[in-house]
């Protein structure tokens, strides 16, 4: 079934590839609900829907596709739909899955046809790095104002948290041991740096356990069934936009982490993405299923290349991801715990952040009109606390600058659809 022989892998190697990637997606089902339940959600429900959403997008990607990729929350639209979506929007958090859930359902039908990759080419490249870094920075600060590192301040708006601060000492102790792993290349360093740093938070007293294990429950049900209330939803709150920029990351993100992680595992043939229609499908049904029963849009996820590099070449190592999510089902009271120490999940945030900036090294940083739609999105992330602002700038600069050069028939009309499409969001819809 997963054709172990013809890829040259075994049982043994898949089933350590999936452990080594389980080890290091982990923190995924701690920062994730923490996120999501610092913007309204309940955790249970939150902790719960996210490792559906992992368990149903994996799966599809295992027996359909036969990839050994694992299907999660995007780091980054989790905290764009807890802090720019309900943090800027008056709507309860049951009308943002409705956006989440209609886009997940726009996403499955451009799986169906070839429209996803020519979308994808359309979008200028520095851009698309552009969003990949401004991603990074924005996580980066969430984590390091959650733990207190960063504060609020009266004139400058922020500035350096006291490092007396108990919550500050945990986060940067937490963040020294996590960075030691990750240069000593210890497989799961996040996952067992938060480990670390909870057993510190515990005998320090920051860290209260009042239980380990439980029965999986979802406390609101399922959030949303119904595609047509949901749409209703998205047209008489005006999610346009919202919907657009959760489509958008989630095109770039899924589309670059699959060509990335299985060229790595040398199943890109003749440079074509085999079954890319299964493969797309299957990170689609993971944010729809997941925003009916509570959690943010799922992606590809970049963490699954740690299972490659341990030998994983097919779909048997998602299948043993996704069962071992299953297990941690059922640890909600601990993890639930965990998460409400900010100091704990700080650390994976700032590391995770400062991952993705690398994009940054991608930008053609010589040409102005290519360089400063890039650094209006790279910077307008964390500073306006929205992806989606960030997003509408560079998108808008874009077109304007080549317009300027006399190269706007470099320019796709997607493009120019792009930016007329943003710039009516920020002046009517904002």
């Amino acid at each position: 079934m997963f054709k172990l022989k013809e890829r040259n892998s075994n049982i043994k190697t898949e089933v350590l590839a999936g452990l080594t990637t389980f080890l290091t997606l982990a923190y995924i089902i701690v920062v994730n609900p923490m996120i999501l339940s610092d913007a309204g959600v309940p955790f249970d429900q939150a902790f719960t829907a996210t490792i559906i959403a992992i368990i149903v997008g994996t799966l599809c990607m295992a027996l359909l596709a036969n990839y050994p990729i694992v299907i999660a929350p995007a780091m980054g639209l989790n905290a764009y739909f807890a802090y720019s979506v309900l943090g800027t929007h008056d709507i309860s958090y049951t009308v943002a899955f409705s956006a989440v859930f209609v886009t997940g359902i726009i996403f499955i039908l451009l799986s169906l046809t070839s429209f996803r990759s020519k979308l994808i080419e359309a979008i200028p490249n520095n851009l698309k790095h552009a969003i990949s870094a401004g991603i990074g920075l924005f996580i980066t600060f969430i984590g390091l104002r959650l733990s207190g590192v960063v504060t609020q301040h009266e004139s400058n708006l922020v500035t350096l948290g006291s490092f007396r601060d108990p919550s500050v000492a945990l986060t940067l102790v937490g963040l020294v041991i996590t960075i030691v792993l990750i240069v000593r290349n210890v497989q799961g360093a996040i996952f067992i740096g938060m480990i670390v740093t909870a057993i510190i938070a515990f005998f320090t007293g920051q860290l209260e356990i009042n239980g380990l294990v439980s029965t999986p429950s979802l406390p609101e049900g399922i959030i949303v069934a119904n595609p047509i209330t949901s749409i209703a939803d998205v047209i008489n709150y005006g999610l346009y936009g919202v919907v657009f920029s959760i489509l958008l990351v989630m095109l770039f993100d899924t589309t670059g982490a699959l060509l990335g992680i299985v060229r790595q595992a040398g199943l890109l043939k003749e440079n074509k993405l085999e079954k890319s229609g299964s493969a797309f499908f299957a990170d689609s049904i993971g944010t729809t299923v997941g925003a009916m029963f509570g959690t943010s849009p799922t992606a590809a996820s970049v963490e699954s290349s740690a299972g490659v590099g341990a030998g994983g070449k097919t779909g048997l190592t998602a299948l043993v991801v996704a069962i071992l999510f299953l297990i941690t089902a059922f640890f909600s009271p601990l993890i639930g715990a965990v998460s409400n120490v900010a100091a704990i999940t700080a650390p994976s945030l700032i590391i995770v952040g400062s991952m993705m900036i690398k994009s940054i090294n991608e930008i053609d940083w010589t040409h102005f009109d290519e360089s400063f739609p890039a650094f209006l999105v790279i910077v307008a992330m964390p500073l306006t606390s929205s992806i989606a602002n960030g997003i509408a700038l560079g998108f808008i600069a874009y077109p304007i600058l080549k317009m300027a050069r006399g190269k706007f028939r470099e320019v796709h009309p997607f493009v120019y659809m792009f930016a007329v499409l943003f710039l009516y969001q920020l002046i009517f819809l904002a």
